[in-house]
């Protein structure tokens, strides 16, 4: 029987390597293999909900679309609402929209205009902080609705891309670093 993972190095070693992808000269970190895995999957929850506990969020806000994977059930354990980022053209009702840039092209992000209301705490959830463009693009949706941003929490940080370095002033909880 394999050994439940219950450190960073442990759940970093079920985190897949795919060289070129989307495009030549990218090391795509695949965390399927991760995913996949039960007991990995619960101790990676388990240690972000650890790390942003005590920050008092109001609600959570996770991107399309592993951020979504992550940041629904860290709402879900710390009792309070959830808040998708979806890329253009996939929310119903009435947006709020930025464009960003991110390691290999731009896109643009959308929030409802009635998720968040003014002075609400957020914590912000993705799987990965490499360029900071996607967190930071989610970061202006957050403002344009005027909510409080408590923290920002990510499975993996890239530090080599020095996303880090765009959220000056912010909270950040990381899990897993390259």
């Amino acid at each position: 029987m394999r050994a439940v993972p219950t450190s960073p190095a442990d759940l970093a070693a079920l985190i897949r390597d795919v060289p070129d992808f989307p495009k030549p000269g990218i090391l795509f970190k695949d965390i399927t293999t991760l995913l996949r895995d039960g007991p990995a999957f619960k101790a990676a929850i388990d240690d972000l909900l650890a790390r942003v506990r005590g920050k008092q969020a109001d609600v959570v806000v996770g991107m399309e679309s592993r951020g979504l994977i992550f940041g629904a059930p860290i709402a879900y354990a710390l009792g309070v609402g959830f808040v998708p980022v979806r890329k253009l053209g996939k929310l119903p009702s009435e947006v709020v929209s930025v464009e960003y840039d991110l390691e290999y092209g731009s896109a643009t992000l959308e929030m409802h205009r009635d998720a968040i209301t003014p002075g609400q705490k957020v914590l912000i959830v993705d799987d990965l902080l490499a360029t900071g463009g996607t967190v930071a693009g989610t970061i202006d949706l957050v403002k344009q609705l005027q909510g409080d941003i408590v923290a920002l929490a990510f499975l993996i940080e890239l530090k080599f891309l020095k996303g880090r370095d765009r959220l000056q002033g912010y909270d950040i909880a990381t899990l897993i670093q390259y």
